[in-house]
């Protein structure tokens, strides 16, 4: 299905570890859609990794960073915008996401999201003796807020890029069909 024109903006959103980035370029090529990563638009404007900046502003600072940057993406048209694990627990980002365009939660267990995680060193909230636990405790906070936001909820495991694109694909078009009628 690639070029099917949907209209409106995608805004991915779950835990990290969830593929907001990988299935968001892949649903960008898809629908003819520019895409965006929120987390490498920070950096890519501080010229320094999101770890160094929780590492010199705190989480505080970064989450600032962080809303400003969502307002900005979200305010533009026909995108797909992976945004950060965290960016929903600020009731402000939620909203803009809500307001301008279409929110897919992409959802994964915690041992799904443990085991894609594991080793990767530029995830400071896992940076701890149990990062396994720390998962299922961001889990708990955040999956409420991942579901109340979201116009779709779609399991990211046990299938391809290519088969959750095209899951999302079919249930955009119906969402759109919907919101039509």
């Amino acid at each position: 299905m690639p070029g099917m024109k949907l209209p409106g903006n995608f805004f991915l959103v779950g835990m990290m570890g969830a593929g907001k980035t990988t299935v968001g370029r892949t649903l960008a090529k898809a629908t003819g859609k520019q895409f965006h990563d929120s987390d490498h638009e920070i950096e890519a404007r501080t010229g320094v990794r999101v770890p160094i900046i929780f590492e010199l502003e705190g989480e505080g600072g970064f989450r600032a960073r962080e809303a400003a940057m969502i307002a900005e993406l979200s305010a533009l048209q026909d995108v797909v915008l992976a945004t950060g694990g965290g960016a929903v627990l600020d009731p402000a980002n939620r909203a803009v996401l809500r307001r301008n365009g279409y929110v897919i939660y992409l959802r994964a267990s915690v041992e799904d999201l443990y085991q894609r995680t594991a080793h990767d060193k530029n995830r400071p909230l896992l940076q701890t003796a149990n990062p396994k636990e720390r998962i299922r405790e961001l889990f708990e906070v955040r999956d409420p807020l991942y579901r109340e936001v979201a116009d779709l909820v779609i399991d990211t495991s046990r299938q391809s890029v290519q088969q959750l694109t095209q899951a999302l694909l079919a249930k955009l078009e119906h969402l759109h069909a919907n919101r039509q009628a």
